[in-house]
C-alpha cells in the first residue's frame, strides 16, 4: 500500500497511472472537490464513490480555485495538506490538485469510466458529465449527509468563538 504522499500525483503521473490501471482492466472512478476541513460527510461520500469501481481518483481544488468558489478566507487548510489528508483515506487510490475553475480539463485527460458527484448537483449541472458519457462512461450522483459541510462546521466554530468573548 502506498503512503498518502505517494498517492498524490501531478497530472502527467496521474495520466500514466490511470492508463496503466485501465490496461489491466480496472474501472476508474473520478470525483473532485475542495475537501477543506475533512469531515464525516466527505468520508462517507468518498467511500461510496470508491464502491463504484476499482480505483478512486480524487481531484482536489487548488487554493486559488477554492477562493473563487467559496470566497475570501477559504480554504482553511492549504492544498498540499488537503490532498495528502484525502490520500490518507483507505478508499482513495490516487489524488491530484487542479487549478482550473472546474475539472473538465482533467476529466478529458483521464477519461474516467465513472464520474461521481454529490446529489446536490443536478444532472444537467455536473461539469464533465458530457465528456464522460461521450466516451462511454457513466455519471452517478451520491446522496450527501444532511446538515454536514465545511461551511456548517465553520459557522459552529465562529459561534463558539464569539460566545467565549
Amino acid at each position: 500500500m502506498l503512503d498518502a504522499a505517494e498517492k498524490v500525483l501531478d497530472r502527467n503521473g496521474l495520466k500514466e497511472k490511470v492508463n496503466s490501471l485501465r490496461q489491466s482492466g480496472k474501472t476508474v472512478v473520478f470525483t473532485n472537490g475542495c475537501f477543506d476541513l475533512l469531515h464525516i460527510g466527505h468520508a462517507r461520500y468518498l467511500q461510496m464513490a470508491r464502491k463504484q469501481g476499482d480505483c478512486l481518483v480524487v481531484a482536489v481544488n487548488s487554493d486559488s480555485s477554492v477562493r473563487q468558489i467559496k470566497g475570501p478566507g477559504r480554504p482553511i487548510v492549504p492544498e498540499d495538506q488537503r490532498a495528502e489528508v484525502v490520500a490518507a483515506l483507505g478508499c482513495v487510490d490516487l489524488v491530484t490538485i487542479f487549478d482550473e475553475p472546474d475539472p473538465r480539463v482533467l476529466i478529458r485527460l483521464l477519461s474516467p469510466d465513472v464520474l461521481v458527484k454529490g446529489a446536490d448537483w443536478s444532472k444537467e449541472n455536473i461539469l464533465g458529465a458530457a465528456e464522460v458519457k461521450e466516451a462511454g462512461g457513466q455519471v452517478l450522483r451520491i446522496p450527501l449527509e444532511k446538515g454536514i459541510s465545511t461551511s456548517v462546521l465553520l459557522e459552529k466554530i465562529r459561534n463558539i468563538s464569539t460566545q467565549g468573548k
